[in-house]
């Protein structure tokens, strides 16, 4: 069976119609057939100044959402980015050694800012 892992920033009230259409309506065919992971990543969604309170709203709606839409919790992980510490502990391991050279530049998400 494929694993499948994503997760969705809850940088709002709720989300929007590109969301559900590019992301979480494939999320919930995807249940069939394969191990699910589902991740409301929070840490992401710390680009600027926000007030802990109002992400944490976020967090609980979008959750909510996706249970609403038909994300199984019984047939699917679905988790908070924040609440697992070991994603943390990961990413300081990967930085402590991982160099940022020519592998960078091959990331297809990275851009250079100028």
């Amino acid at each position: 069976m494929k694993r499948v892992l994503s997760g969705i920033q809850p940088t709002s009230e709720s989300f929007h119609l590109g969301n559900y259409l590019g992301a979480v309506r494939q999320w919930v065919a995807l249940q069939e057939g394969h191990e699910t992971y589902y991740a409301i990543v929070d840490l992401h969604a710390l680009t600027g100044d926000i007030d802990p309170k109002l992400l944490r709203k976020r967090t609980l709606a979008a959750a909510a959402q996706l249970i609403a839409v038909g994300i199984n919790t019984e047939t699917s992980a679905l988790f908070v980015q924040s609440h697992l510490p070991e994603h943390n502990q990961v990413g300081w391991l990967m930085e402590c050694v991982a160099s940022f050279g020519e592998e960078i530049g091959r990331a297809h998400v990275w851009t250079p800012v100028t």
